[in-house]
């Protein structure tokens, strides 16, 4: 999992003939009151192209793990799919410069992704860069029917679990996780640089396990954002909870969705922004 690489003097653009691992561990000159070599480890990033019958779609920096949960997860957040079954034929191809998640869809998706292609090329942490639409990116969130009720007790235990299920993170302390808590099951937990590619690895991850979004929540270590309410909306889940604070628009969205949104979550407690109503002692 984790590659040896010399930093100093690496050139790391180097064409690529196999798929590198998600995990780099690099030398480094450490100050600590004076100069000592030492070494980090550090997450790896690499441009994945997400296309549809060889035409691309997207190009996003991403952590080369759980492509196919990726692929999956993009295609049913941004309403390219509505279900699995739905992309016919999945290849990873890696390239000199990165690799294709390529797809093939069913005649129907295909006839209908061609009346809206764009294309998406965004850094990391930006999930909006390229939308060529103020009314796309601001689209209202799907309407969640979820009659799932949690309590304080179930959403503590699943953020405690959590930690121990983050490999990457551990490793490097630079990854985001998107997890799925469904009473009295494992959490399924997925990891990447970015924020928004570890919620599309969990959306393809819980659909490809022929789960409904609503018979769990979705946890979040990061901040929440107007798109992470859209892509929770699109799973179906009704209750998010993040470990950060939320945007207003967030708040805003996640109640005309009706999301029971909680954030600021830590050890000691939680905030309820939206949706009470889905939280019982």
């Amino acid at each position: 999992m984790i590659a040896e690489r010399q930093a100093i003097g690496l050139p790391f653009l180097l064409p690529m003939t196999e798929a590198p691992p998600p995990l780099v561990r690099v030398d480094v000159s450490a100050w600590r009151g004076g100069f000592a070599p030492g070494a980090r480890t550090l997450p790896e990033e690499v441009a994945v192209a997400l296309t549809y019958d060889r035409v691309t779609f997207a190009v996003m920096m991403a952590s080369p793990c759980d492509l196919h949960d990726f692929a999956v997860g993009f295609s049913l957040s941004e309403r390219i799919i509505d279900a699995p079954a739905e992309i016919t034929d999945f290849e990873v191809l890696v390239l000199p410069m990165g690799i294709e998640c390529r797809m093939t869809l069913a005649p129907d998706r295909r006839d209908a992704l061609a009346a809206r292609r764009r294309r998406i090329a965004g850094p990391v942490g930006c999930g909006l860069c390229g939308i060529d639409s103020l009314s796309e990116a601001v689209r209202p969130p799907a309407a969640v029917v979820s009659h799932l009720v949690v309590t304080p007790a179930f959403i503590e235990e699943a953020l405690a679990k959590l930690p121990g299920l983050q490999p990457l993170n551990r490793e490097s302390r630079a990854v985001h996780a998107a997890a799925f808590a469904v009473p009295g099951q494992e959490l399924i937990v997925r990891e990447d640089v970015g924020r928004h590619n570890a919620l599309d690895k969990l959306i393809g991850a819980v659909a490809l396990s022929g789960q409904s979004g609503g018979v769990g929540i979705v946890l979040l270590t990061s901040r929440v954002s107007i798109e992470l309410i859209q892509k929770t909306a699109r799973l179906g889940a009704g209750v998010i909870v993040a470990v950060s604070v939320p945007s207003a628009r967030a708040v805003r969205d996640a109640a005309a969705a009706g999301i029971t949104l909680v954030a600021v979550a830590r050890a000691d407690g939680f905030e309820v922004f939206t949706g009470p109503e889905r939280l019982s002692d």
